[in-house]
């Protein structure tokens, strides 16, 4: 029923107009397509019932196809806001921002969502060791110096190390954030979860007053093999200088624990001390306090002042609202309101100045903050009471953490009273609504005891969705920070994305159920090891063997090596992998691949005016040659034609006089008239070429 296309534009006569052109192309003998033949009868009953239930099942309503897909466990995945690294080296002066503070990329807006320091750290030298000698590659935290550099130098081994050394480290406790730019593999397979792999790991520690203590990591580089952030935890004690290295400072130190590269690691750059940003637009937030003096308020909105403020006064009550008062005069629910500087405000209540305050509960106080468009259009609507009411909000492609509604009611005594509810929170008598941030608008599926009330916007942010996913290297502007600074992202951005749609859910849900998960053809079993997390799988061909219920599968990993073969480590997971897959009756073996060189041999000649022309010809011959580099796989047969017409088609090439081609050894390949056909495990490439060119004209 998900794969139903358009079945009510389908009308009964359309419907029988194509199964009477199809009678002649079926057989020759139904000669009697009138109605009076009872085989037509037979096809109109059933057309008619065609036409009935595809109209059905394409009337399905969105929440059945949805619950249909849940059964499945497809569920449209949740919009998300863009996650982005942010360096403040270039800061002249630690700055302390607050949370929500706004940073600028052409009209992309990203934001803080908590208050910290930003240009407190930065990173002094940093240092690999091997042995008792260290190297220095300081010039990896220069990132106009983009050559990549072997970090652990050409042979990794456990034990080696990597300094990192700071003016300053954060106090205990505290985490931070760095980012590794490095070279990568385009073979390799994605990581179902990047903070694992199997070739490599590393311990990471930090000089303290009692020495070299262990810190708590989350490695999504996989010890340097892919790019990626590393997020390191301060350890309780205390950080110390560190006077061993090349240069003096506060010391984090990486030790290889397992070095097992497929790919020796090079790195690009190492950039630290970064800090989280968000690509939203926040334009309405509520804040929650519990004390009800020494409120501190700090806006987002730097050029408004709009601003409600409610109390809860009994534990499980509504809130009430509360009118600011600048003089802190006056009887009834006021709170005294202070401006201390643009976007900074002080809040406090006073039972005994006012006759009215909040209790001391959790979540007494919210403070609800506007943009000037919001204060505008802040009114939502009524809740008129009838099931799936639909209400317009004044924004699309909204964060759904981000949103809450206000819904204002009257008491028994004709008081007002105030309700903070967020989507799809099930209580007793709730407002129970469901929030479609895409298309900006509210479904109230249940009205519970809100009917009459009128809803406000009580926070509300907007986001760009996969447009905040940024590519590495820009600049973004701090317009509200001192001096407008420009700070960096040294990695692109992650993570944005919409709500996925239906339609989006049911080709995931297609594609899943076309993807083999249990192998019985020899594809099966190629597409199992050609995506094995983590690994780089270059080429891969199966073989079935039907009398033997085996299956041979020979693969070439995407390593350095220039004849790459299996390493136990590749052995081990596409084992562990293909276990889960097969059929319990069927065996497999893999098989490292053989190299195989061809030897050619022959007489060109050539264009005169082209001069010494031979390194290029024998070139064609490897490029024509290569399985190792090129689309060819395992097994293909190599035709004298193909190689004699590549050669041939040089511009210096006037015409080839004589050519041969032999392989060196017929264990695994054989020739047939001048062709060569390799054994299912066999790649081939250019040996000895002895080529004579001969100039004409």
């Amino acid at each position: 029923m998900l794969h139903i296309e358009d079945p009510y534009i389908r009308t009964y006569d359309e419907r029988m107009e194509e199964v009477l052109k199809l009678i002649p192309l079926i057989s020759s003998e139904w000669t009697n397509v009138t109605p009076s033949d009872p085989g037509i009868t037979v096809i109109e009953n059933l057309s008619a019932f065609s036409a009935l239930q595809g109209a059905t099942i394409g009337a399905m309503p969105y929440e059945a196809r949805l619950r249909l897909l849940a059964m499945t466990g497809f569920r449209p995945k949740k919009g998300k806001c863009a996650r982005v690294l942010l360096s403040s080296d270039s800061l002249e002066e630690p700055i302390e921002v607050k949370s929500g503070e706004r940073f600028f990329l052409g009209n992309l807006c990203f934001e803080t969502n908590r208050r910290e320091t930003l240009g407190k750290h930065h990173i002094l030298g940093v240092y690999s060791k091997w042995g008792d000698e260290f190297q220095d590659v300081s010039f990896l935290t220069n990132r106009e110096f983009n050559v990549p550099c072997r970090i652990f130098g050409d042979r990794p081994r456990q034990g080696m190390e990597i300094y990192i050394i700071a003016d300053s480290l954060p106090e205990a406790g505290k985490e931070m954030l760095f980012y590794m730019d490095v070279e990568e593999s385009g073979d390799r397979n994605p990581l179902e979860d990047r903070t694992e792999n199997y070739f490599s790991s590393m311990r990471w520690e930090c000089y303290t007053v009692r020495g070299f203590k262990p810190m708590r990591s989350r490695d999504y580089t996989g010890a340097f093999l892919m790019s990626g952030e590393l997020k390191l935890k301060m350890p309780d004690a205390k950080a110390n200088r560190f006077l061993n290295a090349p240069k003096e400072g506060y010391c984090i130190r990486g030790v290889l624990e397992k070095a097992d590269y497929d790919i020796k690691p090079r790195l690009f750059s190492i950039t630290g001390f970064l800090f989280e940003v968000w690509q939203k637009n926040t334009r309405s937030v509520c804040q929650t306090f519990q004390k009800s003096s020494g409120i501190e308020i700090v806006s987002p909105f730097r050029d408004a002042e709009y601003m409600m403020v409610f109390g809860k006064e009994e534990k499980g009550s509504s809130y009430r609202r509360y009118e600011l008062s600048a003089s802190g005069q006056g009887k009834g629910r006021l709170c005294h309101f202070v401006r201390n500087a643009p976007g900074f405000f002080s809040l406090s209540f006073s039972k005994e100045d006012f006759g009215y305050e909040p209790e001391r509960l959790k979540d007494a106080i919210k403070v609800v903050l506007y943009s000037e468009e919001i204060m505008r259009r802040y009114n939502v609507g009524r809740v008129m009471g009838y099931d799936n009411q639909e209400l317009e909000l004044p924004l699309k492609s909204i964060v759904p953490d981000s949103f809450c509604l206000i819904a204002k009611r009257l008491d028994q005594n004709g008081e007002e009273l105030y309700d903070f509810v967020r989507p799809e929170k099930k209580d007793d008598e709730c407002l129970y609504y469901h929030l479609l941030e895409t298309d900006g608008k509210i479904v109230i599926e249940d009205p519970g005891d809100f009917t009459g009330a009128e809803l406000f916007i009580g926070s509300i942010a907007v986001t760009e969705g996969d447009r905040g996913n940024i590519r590495a290297g820009n600049r973004l502007e701090a317009p509200n920070l001192p001096g407008h600074p420009y700070l960096y992202n040294p990695g692109a951005g992650t993570g944005g994305s919409f709500k996925e749609k239906l339609d989006s859910v049911i080709s995931r849900f297609r594609a899943d159920m076309r993807t083999p998960f249990t192998c019985v053809t020899a594809e099966d079993y190629e597409h199992a090891v050609r995506t094995a997390p983590g690994l780089c799988i270059k080429k891969v061909k199966a073989v079935m063997d039907e009398t033997e219920n085996l299956v041979r599968i020979a693969i070439m990993p995407g390593t350095e090596e220039k004849h790459p073969v299996l390493s136990d480590i590749y052995r081990s997971v596409l084992r562990a992998r293909l276990e889960q897959r097969r059929l319990v009756t069927t065996r497999y073996i893999l098989v490292s691949p053989v190299y195989v060189p061809v030897n050619v041999k022959g007489t060109i000649y050539v264009k005169h005016r082209y001069g010494n022309c031979a390194p290029q010809i024998v070139e064609c011959f490897r490029n024509a040659i290569d399985y190792l580099n090129s689309d060819r796989n395992f097994g293909d047969v190599l035709r004298f034609e193909d190689v004699f017409q590549a050669v041939e088609g040089l511009s210096c090439v006037e015409f080839i006089y004589d050519m041969s081609m032999r392989p060196a050894g017929s264990k695994y390949v054989a020739l047939k008239d001048s062709d060569i056909y390799p054994a299912y495990n066999c790649l081939l490439y250019l040996g000895d070429a002895d080529i004579e060119t001969v100039a004409v004209g």
